[in-house]
């Protein structure tokens, strides 16, 4: 028998304009939600807890990358303290805010994010589920 994944996601991969500015940006910012380097090939890096979940890396086809209207990547927060780290290391880091770290009911009652764009535009979130207001 397989130990249970709590993910459906087997990981995600964004494309970036400058890979070393991109994958500074993520070290800082994923580091507050308990990810890391997990894998490194020429031009791109995985970060995760256990395994390659979010990929930086040039766009694979040589072309330029560009943003997915739409399109945004969300983390797991093991608190709300987690969500305000995270954007403020994103702040910090070169992005800009695309909403400050609080509550949104219109989400689900135990929702508590943040928005934040990347350096390059890649709209990200930090989400932390409080089971006590479910």
């Amino acid at each position: 028998m397989t130990e249970e994944i709590p993910s459906i996601i087997s990981h995600v991969s964004i494309g970036v304009s400058d890979f070393e500015r991109s994958v500074a940006f993520y070290d800082a910012v994923l580091a507050t939600v308990g990810a890391k380097r997990v894998e490194e090939v020429p031009g791109a890096v995985a970060f995760g807890k256990m395994f390659p979940e979010f990929w930086v890396q040039l766009p694979i086809d040589g072309k330029s990358f560009s943003v997915g209207n739409g399109t945004h990547y969300g983390f797991i927060a093991g608190s709300k303290e987690e969500v305000h780290a995270f954007h403020e290391a994103a702040l910090k880091g070169g992005g800009t805010s695309d909403g400050d770290p609080g509550p949104r009911p219109e989400y689900g009652h135990p929702y508590y994010g943040c928005f934040v764009r990347d350096p390059d535009g890649h709209k990200i979130e930090a989400a932390f589920w409080d089971q006590s207001k479910a």
